[in-house]
């Protein structure tokens, strides 16, 4: 499993969104100058964003965008799963993948099973308040607690 470029940003977006928004929309050219985002790459995570009401954006004088929802109320997981589509290990696991044949006699699908339960509760674990300049945690703050229950 890679991030892509694509969950990278989304998640720049939603952090400068959660930072600088006080409920007035901001223009996307703002965010992508804080960011060194490309204006044209925004493009393409926004509308994903805005149709799962992730964010909601409004045009015109005054327009831009704003997130839906407090801070605390995302959590990366979500928005990685958007962007991304899936945080499957191996492609068997991915959703809408054809089962396996093999899957009764596979000696690493709860390997695989057990790293994606991992992965999962790591990202579900961090919310996007967590990673803005005000987050109760910071990425060496993040809580692992998680990982000892699972392993």
């Amino acid at each position: 499993m890679t991030i892509s470029t694509k969950g990278r940003y989304a998640l720049k977006i939603m952090i400068d969104l959660a930072e600088n928004g006080d409920g007035s929309y901001i223009p996307m050219k703002k965010v992508a100058q804080r960011q060194g985002l490309p204006h044209k790459y925004l493009e393409h995570i926004l509308p994903v964003l805005t149709q799962n009401h992730i964010v909601e954006g409004q045009h015109g004088k005054g327009g831009g965008y704003r997130l839906t929802r407090k801070p605390e109320e995302y959590t990366v997981g979500e928005i990685l799963r958007l962007a991304e589509g899936d945080l499957a290990p191996v492609a068997c696991l991915e959703c809408g993948a054809e089962p396996c044949k093999k899957v009764n006699e596979c000696r690493t699908i709860s390997m695989w099973k057990n790293l994606q339960s991992l992965i999962d509760g790591y990202f579900d674990g961090i919310t996007i308040k967590d990673l803005t300049r005000n987050g109760e945690n910071n990425t060496s703050g993040i809580d692992i607690s998680f990982l000892d229950a699972a392993l």
